[in-house]
This record gives structure tokens, C-alpha cells and sequence, in this order.
């Protein structure tokens, strides 16, 4: 910029250049995710229910009753997989897995059980803390997310994140389904299945739960845990529910039974 310049041509050439910058902004909106897919598109599949407000009024959360949850079965896992094509390469340490079994055992008393294990929808998301670029997020109804296209890969929030709940793209993807764009280089973890969300509001199902009750199991529980009418509220208020690792005060939306055994 030319220092002889009058301040008022400095201040019109700066809101030409922020001008600019907006408008490349807003183009960059249609820039491909996958193939096949733009982000406008990825929006629109995932807005299904777009008069439906995001609002705080709604925290949507899930309880999980471990004695419910049957050891060796992962069709939770298996649903998940399936809903967004999460399609790996046969290496576990690098596959995505927004959802994932694990086994727990009391060392004191020997008791032993397994439960999934997924985001935990913080209500102060250590991973929305520390990424630099804003593209963790905390939506108003209590839905942590990633927008891809701010992920620079830095990997922070999965240092953040006292749950190991997020996963990092490390190959190419494929055949990505509208509502779960995903890009290599990027990280992702449990959307609580938002694209029902925000179709169906609190009658939605998360493909997880789906499976579980499927098999017969009803061992998770989706709902609204503002509303004190639903089941979930219910459920809560009666009997109580566990956070993992409650001393963070992270206040999870994703709550347990039986995991203090």
C-alpha cells in the first residue's frame, strides 16, 4: 500500500481488499469436499428439517445403560460405519471410528463390563477450547462438530480430548454419503447422527441406537435432555447418571449406568 496515500484512500482501499476477501470467501462456499459434492450441497442434505431452529431451548444427549450393553457386539459400531461410509483399510490405528467399544475393568474388584464409547457432546468441549481455527464447534442445542473446511489438521482437539473420541483422515475418501462430507487431512468424530437431528427433531434415532434396539438390546437412550417430558429427561431424574470422568466438569451430554463398579 502506498504510505502517501490520503487516510481516507488507505481506509477505501482497505474495504476493497476486505471486499475482495468476502467475495472469495464466499465462493470458496462451492468448492468440491468430495467428488461429487459441494459444501452447499453437503448443507442443504444435512438441513433436511432447515425450519426446524437450532436453538438452546433443546440439549440433545444420550444415556447408556452398560448392564444392557452386550459384550462381543459392536452393531452399534457396525451402524455407524455404515450411516456415514466410514470406510477403512483394515488398520486399526488409523481407521476412522466415531464410535467404538471398549472393555472396562475395576482393578479393586475385578467387575468387568463394556459400553461404546463415542464424542461426549461437552458442555465445555476442551476440543472447541484449543482449536485455533474455530472448526470445532459447539452448536446452540449442545452438538459438537467440525466443519471441515476450517480443519487444519493440527490434531489439538484430539489432544484435547479426554475421551480419545476423534479420529484423524489419514487416506483419501470415497464414496462419501451428502450429510457426512469428509476430507483427507481433516478431523472428524460423532455427529450424534445431526443430519436426523435436524430432519426429525427429538422423534430422530441415531443410527447407533437404531442398531441397538434393533438387536434387542435397549441399551441407549436418545432424547432432549431440556425437556423434562421426554423418556431421556425422565430416565435421568429418576435414576441418576454417570459422566465418564466427571471430575473435568465437562457436563457430557452422553450419560451412563454401571460404570462406577
Amino acid at each position: 500500500m502506498n504510505n502517501s496515500k490520503t487516510p481516507i484512500e488507505k481506509t477505501v482501499e482497505l474495504q476493497k481488499l476486505e471486499q475482495s476477501r468476502r467475495n472469495f470467501v464466499k465462493g470458496a462456499a462451492a468448492i468440491l469436499v468430495a467428488p461429487g459434492i459441494f459444501l452447499h450441497q453437503a448443507v442443504a442434505a444435512s438441513s433436511a428439517g432447515a425450519d426446524r431452529a437450532v436453538t438452546s431451548r433443546q440439549r440433545w444427549g444420550m444415556l447408556i445403560d452398560t448392564a444392557k450393553c452386550a459384550t462381543g457386539c459392536n452393531e452399534c459400531t457396525t451402524a455407524c460405519k455404515t450411516e456415514h461410509n466410514l470406510k477403512g483399510h483394515n488398520r486399526p490405528e488409523t481407521d476412522p471410528q466415531w464410535i467404538r467399544k471398549v472393555t472396562v475393568k475395576n482393578k479393586t474388584t475385578q467387575y468387568e463390563f463394556s459400553l461404546p464409547l463415542m464424542c461426549q457432546h461437552c458442555e465445555t468441549a476442551p476440543c472447541v477450547d484449543v482449536c485455533p481455527t474455530g472448526a470445532s464447534f459447539k452448536r446452540a442445542d449442545g452438538i459438537v462438530l467440525v466443519d471441515r473446511h476450517r480443519c487444519i489438521g493440527c490434531r489439538y482437539c484430539m489432544m484435547a480430548c479426554p475421551y480419545k473420541a476423534r479420529s484423524f483422515v489419514h487416506e483419501k475418501t470415497e464414496d462419501q454419503m451428502p450429510w457426512a462430507p469428509r476430507g483427507k487431512g481433516t478431523v472428524e468424530s460423532c455427529t450424534l447422527c445431526v443430519h436426523r437431528i435436524d430432519k426429525d427433531g427429538e422423534n430422530a434415532t441415531p443410527a447407533c441406537v437404531e442398531a441397538c434396539n434393533n438387536e434387542g438390546h435397549q441399551a441407549m437412550l436418545f432424547g432432549d435432555m431440556n425437556n423434562p417430558e421426554s423418556t431421556l429427561s425422565k430416565m435421568l431424574r429418576k435414576f441418576g447418571g454417570e459422566q465418564i470422568r466427571a471430575d473435568l466438569g465437562l457436563n457430557t451430554g452422553i450419560r451412563y449406568w454401571g460404570i462406577s463398579g
